[in-house]
């Protein structure tokens, strides 16, 4: 049997597994794998390989290699608990982005002492290092199994599995656990674990059923990277936009309109800006600007496929005895739009920007301040071109979205996501639509990876994953490509050749919505907005009120300037006035005593604490003008 690692060649028997092989030709690599790709398909170490085939092995660098780690990080909180607390039942244990949970119904609640008793049980465990052994069973004895061991919810997994479903099971010790793997080949690679948080969950989310006790962890393959990720949750506390949206009194969410947040004065002027931003861009790019209804008929939301495909999370309502939905996207009021008239094929492209307000009924336990809410502006366009423009248009978008990102100082990745299984439209179209978005990319030499399967149910996209300050991704930006909705439309163009044909549609989004983009700044920056962004960008702070008058008088200089500027005349002392000042992130400190009302001038500090003693006032507007006009992430000038 022939197997390719690593473009060499190996001759080896039938039945070899991954782990062996790479022992035998490179047993230092062999230290860092975690999980093998096998003709594409990610299977244990220990599996054995059947036919010729091509291997890649996967570490912790490799998503597929942290997930493996992960999963069996969860089996090993699974196996603690049930040696602490055996009455506990098991449900489900994945793992996830950053990390592991599993779900335990018990009737004693968990608390954060049993969290530090289950991870020293968890580092026994891993110390052990028991073998991850994998093993099938017919469904009627796994079944049986399930029920020896008194585990009603796997036994539940188990019955709603397809009945030719090959029930599969991974034993570690006297642990055993329902399982589709793949998982470590033992337990020893785990070198650093910590759990986290104890949270409720519904069994399968589903709020009719029983409410479950959720053990969130995250594991590494060292303590060092463990405690770089610790220290950034620390971080992030801090920066939370929740916490930070009510101190700086941007935003906040109230228990009467859950999911539909408040924005406040200071709040209405950070989006203001971004919406005044986002307008000027796209003007130049070539996109008008349309606005449609928030309400429209089920009779398109049929047509558009949303209907069939994203029902469960529409807000409906009756006009007239008709059925009507509340929008959850933009595209089909941007796709009537188009058909208000028949266009040539010299006018495309038509690139249509909107800033509009959609809704979509999230479950109240997926909410999270600003980054999940049941309303939000989305910051949608919709381009109508011809086939042969496809690649054009997708490169302009790129640079747009490209260029909007580096203003806000953000370092991003790209993905390409692929078809889903609940698609609609013919293989033509998802082939000719992939092979449009690939080509652009390609010609920009944009690195990038395929996430497959993963495309929107009408056509493959490219997604923007944002790297913020403290090292989140955050997934905004977004270009989809759609043959179907045109098709379901019947939208058309007249050709050169007199005849109608069919135009291509993209869907992209720069912000993704203005709700959660403002969120990402708000953690990004820590509540700090660099100047341009600031609700107040200056204040002006006086020592004495022999300086009120003089205060007042460069407070409408500054106004008048546009700097958007504030007093603090209180009878206060000055440093008790510079600290209030800091802690709401204010980026500058223009401190006014009777030496500098009487020449003109003020002494400068800037948030982080720079000063500046005496400068001209005229002088001082000039900069902080430059500053906010160059949109600048931190100053441009010397103090």
């Amino acid at each position: 049997m022939k197997v390719v690692v690593n473009e060499k060649e190996y001759e080896v028997s039938q039945g070899t597994n991954a782990l062996d092989l790479l022992k035998e030709f490179d047993n230092e690599q062999a230290k860092k794998a975690l999980v093998a790709q096998v003709n594409g398909h990610v299977q244990d170490l220990q599996a054995p390989i059947k036919e010729d085939a091509k291997v890649k092995y996967l570490t912790f660098d490799d998503e597929e290699g942290r997930h493996t780690l992960r999963h069996t990080a969860s089996h090993v909180l699974a196996a603690a608990v049930k040696n602490l607390y055996p009455d506990a039942k098991l449900a489900i244990g994945p793992a996830i982005e950053n990390g592991f949970y599993y779900d335990f119904d018990r009737d004693e609640s968990f608390t954060p002492e049993d969290l530090v008793n289950i991870e020293k049980e968890m580092k026994r465990i891993i110390k052990k290092n028991e073998r991850e052994e994998r093993f099938t069973l017919p469904r009627d004895e796994a079944i049986k199994l399930m029920k020896e061991k008194d585990e009603p919810y796997k036994v539940e997994l188990i019955e709603d599995l397809p009945e030719d479903k090959e029930i599969s099971f991974y034993s570690q010790g006297d642990f055993v656990d329902l399982c589709a793997g793949p998982h470590l080949p033992s337990t020893n690679k785990i070198k650093a674990i910590k759990l986290l948080s104890i949270a409720g969950a519904y069994w399968r989310g589903d709020e009719k059923n029983k409410m479950l006790q959720r053990i969130y962890g995250t594991a590494f393959t060292n303590k060092e990277d463990l405690d770089n990720y610790l220290n950034m949750l620390e971080e992030a506390k801090k920066r939370d936009h929740r916490r930070l949206g009510r101190e700086l009194d941007l935003f906040d969410l109230h228990e009467e309109a859950p999911g539909f947040p408040f924005f406040y004065p200071n709040g209405m002027i950070v989006r203001n800006i971004l919406e005044d931003y986002w307008r000027k861009i796209h003007r130049e790019n070539g996109y008008e600007e349309i606005k449609t209804p928030m309400i429209l008929s089920q009779k398109l939301w049929e047509t558009s496929g949303h209907w069939d495909n994203y029902r469960e999370n529409m807000y409906t309502t009756k006009i007239d005895d008709e059925d009507y939905a509340i929008k959850p996207m933009n595209c089909p009021g941007g796709v009537l739009t188009y058909k208000r008239k028949l266009w040539s094929y010299r006018d495309l492209p038509i690139r249509a920007g909107e800033l509009g307000l959609v809704h979509r009924h999230e479950k109240s336990g997926t909410l999270h301040g600003l980054m999940r809410v049941r309303c939000f502006t989305q910051d949608d366009a919709h381009i109508f071109m011809t086939p042969e423009q496809i690649k054009d248009e997708v490169i302009g978008v790129y640079k747009l979205t490209d260029s909007v990102y580096k203003v806000f100082g953000f370092d991003y990745s790209v993905e390409l996501s692929t078809r889903p299984e609940n698609s609609i439209g013919t293989d033509e179209m998802w082939e000719q639509a992939t092979e449009g978005l690939k080509s652009a990319l390609d010609s920009l030499g944009v690195d990038y990876r395929i996430n497959e399967g993963d495309g929107a149910f009408y056509g493959p996209k490219i997604d923007f994953h944002l790297k913020d300050s403290i090292g989140r991704t955050w997934q905004c930006g977004t270009i989809q490509l759609d043959m179907s909705l045109p098709e379901r439309f019947d939208l058309s163009f007249i050709g050169a050749d007199g005849e109608k044909h069919r135009p291509v549609m993209i869907h992209r989004v720069v912000y993704g919505s203005i709700e959660r983009f403002m969120a990402i700044l708000v953690e990004h920056f820590g509540g700090a907005f660099p100047m341009w962004l600031a609700p107040v960008q200056a204040i002006i702070l006086t020592i004495t009120n022999r300086s009120d008058d003089a205060a007042n008088e460069l407070l409408n200089k500054m106004l008048f300037s546009g700097i958007r500027a504030q007093t603090d005349l209180r009878n206060e002392k000055i440093g008790f006035k510079i600290r209030e000042a800091q802690m709401h992130k204010i980026p500058y400190m223009l401190i006014l005593g009777d030496r500098e009302a009487e020449s003109g001038t003020v002494s400068v500090r800037t948030r982080d604490g720079k000063t500046i003693n005496s400068i001209n006032q005229d002088k001082i507007i000039e900069l902080l003008q430059k500053e906010a006009d160059e949109k600048t992430l931190s100053r441009n000038w010397d103090l």
